[in-house]
């Protein structure tokens, strides 16, 4: 039977472990045992978690639970023994552990980075991180790192200025919820650390943007070590424009607002420059707000003038604060018990003491008010006093009546200052510019229309009875008001069509505002003018004071209606009037005539007709010649003409002479001169080419008129010439350059060599009989093609004699030449055979005595550099004679018979030996003599011969 013994449990009993069970087995060969896993449960028993395994890894299910490993034996033919089992310790719960773990982020000055890892037996939140950088890509321990920030929990990191040229190492120390500690891991960026070109990663100005603060800048620094990088301070009127420096700023990271600054905007420019000398992108910080003015302050007070009365007391004081508004200023005058009183109306920064005043002591107390309104604190002067009396004075003036035009003014005058004199009392009329009038009058003053909107002023002088004067004393009344608005008359004049008309009319109430006009115009003349009658029997024909009759106007009676209206707007009662006649026609006449190009040859005469209804006017058309006479042009009387080739060259003119529908002739007016009358300008539709875009070819360029009858007539009877211009290109490509060939002006053009590859152009412009040039036309060519070889003027020069040297010469065309043939015959004088030298195939030739009586031929065979060949050419020379002077020699040779040789002296030419020592003997000499005569003749004949 099998069974199984010693059953036990290998490995640690911790979360995460793998761990296996063993045992001894026993009974014949092992078949399939069972083996299986167990975990505890909290009412003691077991739970299968596993089978048919002998390894089983721990979980987090497992943390504190024993497991019991259960082996039941098996032998092969399948007979089942006793289980045995073993139970494990409490598992335990694994330390914290982290897998997978990397740095990701640019590893760049400035740069954030941040590890990502996986965590087990805790949570990456609460797991710590130090950062450290290393010269290395590798490292041993820890000791090799430098620290760069101390252990936190954030997994990011800002890559600091320290760090340029090194690695970055991130150690990550797991921690688990309860604290409990794990294994630091490390993880390093994979490139060194490079620096930031330099910037700023912040700009900012602190301080309040109000008058006499100090503004501070400051800016974050990024990019390697900083140099010394550029300030200033700009202002602004608006937060759009580029603003002013301020001088005094500059290089400061700090500005004291002046004054001046309020109501503008300040900003700071900050130019970032690296130690080097590398200069980064300038970051500029703008305050949002505009330039406050400081809270409003006097800083000093003084009260100047001595406790006089009649003495004005000024209040002097230094203000700061913005741009000042209406400061507040209050009089007090305190007695001598310490009560004290303010002196009412006293507001402004002087007081005049007055007569009551005498006794007490003064003093000013000024509240400053800035031009926006804002209020400051009160500051107060000491007082002064007490008040003595002073020299005559005028106590009290004032002004009573009515102060309403056509109302009376009277002054009473209070005096103070000893006996009574006679004073002076002066009136004036004082206007809103400050401009005064003086006035002639007693103690009242009856107002005119002058005075209203004016002050009268009343300036009285007290005088002593012993003739002392005082201080003049004035008052002021109040604004003069205007009466009631009225309309005393009206008047319409005689009225003419278009003429304006200039209403007469008197006018009381102050003064005159825009008053309401209405124009009626009616068929009759009204003996009542109600306005309701007249509204209802009349129509509106305009409101405004002056009006202008018009055409329809004539013949009918105007009725004006105003209605009087002060500058106030307040307004009186209506006045009417009407015309005593029916309004007048104007004498015909007619104005701005002109004339219009309605087409290419027709126009059209205008003009404004003017004098009543118009009748059967006149109108008449004229020719004028350059010379200036004008002309009457026959049977042109309508608004229209059409334009004659008569015209052509000259000027014409409209005539209008203007007739009333009554039959009275008005003056004849005409237009102005037409343009010079020219025919429709010579056009060209298009250009071609006729014939082969090849070289030597020659090209010419045919016009295309327009297809209409207009320009056939122009072309048939104005054109006088037709200019062309030749065009090369430069290069090839799809935008062609052309550049003009100065000397190819004509209608054709030979192609040429240099212009293979290339496309010609040609532009062409037609001129009429009277200078006026077409539009431009132009044509392109295709590339022009090479043609084919071909050898012109072929000839042979040298001097014709057998020890000459002769070269062939010839003008090629057809592309660039290539390797040409050239062969050399000699011709027999009078045969057309020729004869190959064989070997002679360049262009130099060495004549020798076989060529002496033969023709020298040369055959040239043009061929191209693609080995395309043309047709062949030849010339020849003139028979080679033997050279003159060789001859010369020969014939002296044989003359002296001092010469020995050999010659053929039969026809066969069969060579036959004579000797000579250069002496003849006596009984040889007449055979010698015939042999030197038959072969001078042989010579001779072949010298002649050939």
């Amino acid at each position: 039977t099998p069974s199984v013994s010693n059953v036990y449990v290998v490995g640690d009993i911790v979360e995460d472990n793998t761990i296996k069970g063993n045992g001894k087995y026993f009974g014949g060969k092992e078949g399939l045992s069972k083996f299986q896993w167990f975990r505890e449960k909290e009412n003691g028993g077991f739970l299968l978690v596993l089978s048919n395994s002998t390894q089983y890894t721990l979980i987090k299910e497992d943390v504190g639970w024993c497991l019991k490993f259960v082996y039941t034996p098996i032998n092969l033919e399948g007979q089942e023994g006793e289980a045995a089992f073993a139970i494990t310790e409490a598992v335990r719960k694994a330390p914290p552990k982290v897998f997978d773990l990397k740095i990701t982020g640019e590893a760049r000055e400035g740069s954030k980075v941040s590890v990502t890892a996986t965590v087990t037996g805790g949570t990456v939140a609460s797991s710590r991180v130090q950062w450290f950088k290393a010269s290395s890509s590798e490292f041993v321990n820890d000791h090799e790192l430098e620290a760069l920030c101390t252990s936190k929990v954030s997994k990011t990191f800002r890559i600091p200025l320290g760090a340029v040229g090194c690695y970055i190492v991130a150690k990550f120390t797991p921690v688990g919820p309860d604290g409990e500690i794990g294994a630091p891991a490390y993880a390093i960026l994979d490139d060194v650390v490079e620096t930031l070109p330099p910037s700023l990663n912040f700009l900012t100005v602190t301080g309040e943007f109000s008058e006499d603060q100090m503004l501070t800048a400051s800016y974050g620094y990024i990019g390697g070590y900083e140099g010394n990088s550029l300030y200033s301070w700009y202002l602004h009127e608006t937060e759009d424009d580029e603003g002013s420096p301020l001088s005094e700023a500059s290089g400061l990271l700090q500005y004291r607002i002046k004054k001046e600054d309020v109501g503008k905007f300040v900003s700071f420019k900050c130019i970032p420059i690296r130690n080097d000398g590398i200069v980064g992108e300038p970051g500029v910080f703008m305050g949002n707000d505009r330039v406050t003015p400081g809270n409003p302050t006097v800083l000093s007070l003084e009260l100047n003038g001595e406790a006089i009365e009649g003495t004005t007391m000024v209040a002097n004081r230094r203000y700061w604060g913005g741009e000042e508004g209406d400061t507040v200023f209050r009089w007090v005058l305190t007695s001598s018990d310490g009560t004290w009183n303010e002196i009412e109306g006293a507001t402004s920064s002087s007081y005049s003491l007055k007569c009551d005043d005498i006794g007490f002591y003064v003093s000013v107390s000024c509240e400053p008010v800035r031009i926006d309104g804002v209020h400051g604190s009160l500051v107060t002067t000491e007082a002064i006093g007490p008040i003595i009396p002073g020299p005559p004075a005028c106590r009290s003036l004032e002004l009573a009546g009515s102060m309403l035009e056509g109302g009376r003014l009277t002054s009473h005058a209070e005096y103070t200052g000893g006996v009574k004199g006679n004073c002076i009392q002066q009136w004036f009329r004082s206007h809103d510019d400050g401009s005064k009038d003086e006035l002639i009058a007693d103690e009242c003053l009856d107002l005119v229309l002058a005075d209203v909107d004016c002050r009268i002023e009343v300036i009285f002088t007290p005088v002593r009875e012993d003739g002392v004067q005082g201080s003049p004393k004035s008052v002021s009344s109040d604004t003069i008001l205007p009466g009631e608005p009225k309309g005393v008359s009206l008047v319409i004049p005689e009225c003419f069509e278009d003429n304006e008309i200039s209403p007469i009319k008197a006018y009381f109430g102050g003064k005159e505002g825009t008053g309401k006009y209405t124009w009626f115009r009616t068929t009759e003349k009204l003996d009542n003018l109600e306005p309701e009658l007249v509204a209802s029997c009349s129509e509106v024909v305009g409101e405004t004071l002056l009006y202008k009759p018009s055409l329809v106007d004539v013949g009918f009676y105007l009725i004006l209606c105003w209605v009087p209206t002060r500058c106030d707007g307040k307004t009186g009662d209506p006045l009417m009037a009407i015309t005593d006649n029916p309004v007048m026609a104007a004498f015909p006449s007619v104005l701005d005539v002109n004339l219009k190009k309605t087409s290419s040859d027709l126009y059209s005469g205008v003009g404004i007709y003017y004098g009543g209804y118009e009748g059967s006017s006149l109108h008449k058309w004229y020719r004028e010649s350059s010379d200036g006479t004008r002309i009457c042009i026959d049977g042109a009387a309508s608004s229209t003409y059409e334009v004659a080739d008569a015209d052509y060259s000259c000027h014409l003119l409209f005539g209008y002479t203007p007739v009333r529908s009554d039959g009275v002739i008005g003056e004849e007016k005409f237009s102005e001169p037409s343009d010079i009358i020219f025919p429709e300008q010579l056009k060209i539709e298009t250009l071609s080419f006729k014939g082969n875009q090849v070289e030597r070819e020659t090209l010419a360029v045919v016009e295309q008129i327009p297809r209409n009858e207009t320009q056939e007539h122009i072309w048939g009877n104005y054109k006088k010439e037709i200019k062309y211009q030749w065009f090369a290109s430069n290069g090839s490509g799809v935008d062609l350059s052309f550049e003009p060939l100065a000397t190819e002006c004509s209608r054709s053009y030979r192609v040429r060599f240099e212009d293979i590859g290339r496309c010609l152009k040609c532009e062409c412009i037609a001129i009429d009989v009277f200078g006026r040039s077409s539009e431009s036309v132009s044509a392109v060519t295709s590339p022009i093609l090479p043609g084919i070889p071909k050898i012109e003027k072929l000839e042979i020069e040298g001097r014709g004699f057998h020890t000459n040297l002769y070269a062939v010469r010839g003008i090629y065309s057809g592309g660039k030449e290539g390797k040409s043939k050239i062969q050399w015959l000699r011709s027999m004088v009078g045969s057309p055979d020729l004869i190959s030298i064989p070997g002679e195939t360049g262009r130099m030739y060495e004549a020798n005595v076989d060529d002496v009586g033969y023709r020298l031929v040369a055959i040239y065979t043009p061929v191209r550099e693609d080995g395309v060949e043309g047709r062949p050419v030849s010339a020849s020379t003139e028979p080679i004679a033997v050279e003159p002077e060789i001859y010369k020699e020969v014939k002296q040779k044989l003359d002296d018979g001092s010469v020995k040789f050999e010659v053929l002296c039969d026809k066969d030419r069969t060579p036959k030996k004579g000797t000579s020592d250069g002496t003849f003997g006596a009984e040889n000499f007449g055979s010698q003599q015939k042999e030197n005569q038959s072969c001078k003749a042989w010579i001779q004949d072949i010298i002649c011969n050939y």
